[in-house]
């Protein structure tokens, strides 16, 4: 039985695990989970994620795997893009929590409305203002990282580039300008110089 991901085209999460997969070299068999027709809130996807979001890897022995940076650390397991020195190992855990606790919850979701005509409702106008401004936060403690520093951790790129480079590559989709940034955009020339490399569309 081979690996199995289940996942969003569009979706900068699931786009994490198909570019490392794709860096791996894995074979695996792909599903894609319409999540606008509800298809990631059915009994049968339930059972396999009681949380109803992708991406979601199963493994050959049937082990069901979400939370998209998690599924990134099982499949960079043994490989320079999972450090095993121990602070490096932590800073890679830091930059992850970050990118799912300051940066996605801002850029991707102002993002998805933006691009997926959601209704802006009269609460949806405030989030975005608030998202707007964490969001550009995020994005000013990148910069200032990478005013000193090539790559997230260490010289080279570890899976702390590949989840901030998911959605930061596609920000200006949601309206984030990376104009300001030049630190970033240099940085995300470098993530997509790391062959092998997919687009998010692949």
């Amino acid at each position: 039985m081979e690996l199995t991901l289940y996942d969003t085209p569009y979706s900068g999460n699931s786009y994490k695990c198909r570019l490392m997969l794709h860096k791996r070299g894995l074979a695996y068999r792909r599903i894609t989970v319409d999540i606008d027709k509800g298809e990631s809130r059915t009994p049968e996807f339930l059972a396999l994620n009681p949380n109803g979001r992708v991406p979601l890897l199963v493994l050959p022995d049937g082990t069901a795997l979400a939370e998209s940076n998690a599924i990134l650390a099982w499949l960079a397991r043994g490989s320079a893009y999972l450090p095993d020195e121990p602070v490096a190992f932590a800073q890679t855990l830091q930059w992850l929590f970050f990118e799912q606790y300051s940066h996605e919850p801002n850029i991707a979701t102002v993002r998805y409305w933006l691009t997926h005509n959601v209704e802006i409702t009269p609460y949806r106008e405030l989030a975005i203002a608030h998202k707007r401004e964490q969001g550009v936060a995020a994005l000013q403690v990148m910069e200032t990282h990478l005013q000193t520093h090539a790559f997230f951790v260490g010289t080279a790129p570890t899976i702390a580039d590949i989840a901030l480079y998911a959605y930061t590559h596609v920000a200006e989709e949601g309206g984030f300008s990376l104009e300001p940034y030049p630190q970033i955009r240099d940085w995300l020339a470098r993530v997509a110089e790391d062959a092998p490399h997919i687009p998010i569309d692949a």
